[in-house]
């Protein structure tokens, strides 16, 4: 796939990068290039490839699942200004 001169700078504005024409021209023919090489990858036959999350096959640690408060709401309120049962007191602000 070959990219232009337009789609470099396209990319560099949505990137926020300020290039030189000189740069274009470079990174014109790298972005070429990586997109030459991604598009080898298409003409590997990946069908009895198992899709996978990581390289090394592992079981993820579980733990039990149980809703609970956290049992520190009374060191959260503490560092409150103004504090009623566990609950931030704060001014209302709609009438």
């Amino acid at each position: 796939m070959s990219v232009d001169r337009a789609t470099v700078h396209r990319i560099a504005k949505l990137a926020r990068i300020a290039i030189t024409e000189e740069e274009a021209a470079r990174l014109e023919g790298e972005l070429s290039g990586i997109l030459d090489w991604v598009a080898q990858l298409d003409e590997i036959d990946t069908a009895d490839v198992p899709p996978m999350t990581r390289v090394a096959d592992m079981k993820m640690k579980m733990r039990e699942d149980v809703v609970t408060d956290g049992d520190c709401a009374d060191d959260i309120v503490a560092n409150a200004p103004e504090a009623d049962d566990d609950y931030f007191v704060v001014p209302k602000i709609v009438e």
